[in-house]
């Protein structure tokens, strides 16, 4: 019995391990872990033997319900002569993948309504609204042999014409309000890089990464700018506890030091009041030692002879 329950915990823990997928909806809160997800899914329900070039749709479990994954593999060769069209991006001829030896998986993510979310609380979109879900592009190696263990992300790189982003299917936005959405692009370093549409609902870029559409809200909470002032707040309160400790540290350093010395000097003392003393013999110094007068015992008493 108890040999079963080791497999069983050693096959759960595996799965856990190797995929990560046991993970809450509700944990995750990083945009890049959100990433890593939907690509040990992608990669885990992938078919070795799915032919190049035809689109697959990944299933996700219910927890990230709302998330659309759209995966293809390619040749290189053939994704830079050709192009292609993966869901809502349009990759032109040219592209190139870095690194590629001969295959790659594109993903194609849609993150839907409630995941879009997830970008505009780790960015810095403060006076902005999303009006779009977030539509992400990313690369990743796919072999002849898919190397489900150690997936490693590819860069994608447009040639002469960028890619575009399609959001005309997507968007919230009602097109009679005159509010003309601008191209957000979000960056890996928590930067947000707005620019102008190329056309209306179609954002262009010259790589991977995650786009959406905003408009200018002055009601969207400055968020932002209060977790930066409590940022700021803490680093400077961490700043003086930390400067505040190490000076406790040196002044404990510095009594024990001195405390040290002293004891030296008083040892170094003693034993020079216990040392022999030098006097001069002749033209030599001579340590001597003090004078001791030893008093004579009589070992036998005295008996004055008879007369």
């Amino acid at each position: 019995m108890g040999s079963f329950h080791t497999v069983t915990l050693i096959v759960f823990l595996s799965l856990a391990s190797s995929t990560g997928l046991q993970i809450e909806a509700q944990g995750i809160k990083s945009a890049r872990l959100l990433d890593l997800v939907i690509r040990d899914y992608t990669f885990q329900s992938y078919d070795r033997f799915f032919g190049t070039g035809k689109l697959h749709a990944v299933s996700l479990p219910a927890n990230l319900s709302g998330i659309k994954v759209d995966t293809v593999r390619f040749r290189c060769g053939s994704l830079r002569r050709y192009g292609a069209k993966v869901s809502e991006f349009h990759l032109g001829t040219g592209v190139t993948v870095n690194p590629c030896v001969e295959r790659v998986l594109i993903v194609a993510q849609n993150l839907g309504s409630n995941w879009s979310s997830i970008y505009y609380d780790n960015y810095e979109l403060s006076g902005y609204q999303l009006i779009s879900p977030v539509l992400g592009l990313l690369a990743y190696n796919a072999g002849d042999n898919i190397n489900f263990s150690s997936p490693f992300e590819l860069g994608i790189q447009a040639g002469k014409d960028p890619i575009k982003i399609d959001f005309r299917n997507t968007t919230k936005l009602n097109a009679t309000t005159g509010i003309i959405p601008l191209c957000a692009r979000f960056e890996r370093d928590g930067k947000v890089t707005l620019a102008n549409q190329a056309s209306p609902n179609v954002c262009v870029s010259t790589r991977q990464g995650h786009f959406g559409l905003v408009i200018e809200s002055p009601l969207m909470p400055m968020k932002k700018q209060v977790s930066k002032w409590k940022i700021a707040v803490g680093s400077s309160i961490g700043a003086a506890l930390g400067a505040f400790l190490l000076t406790l540290l040196l002044i404990a350093i510095f009594v024990k030091v001195k405390k040290k010395a002293r004891m030296e000097e008083l040892e170094r003392r003693a034993y020079e009041e216990e040392a022999l003393q030098v006097s001069m013999v002749g033209h030599v110094r001579a340590p001597t030692a003090s004078v001791t007068r030893t008093v004579p015992i009589i070992e036998h008493e005295y008996t004055p002879p008879p007369h």
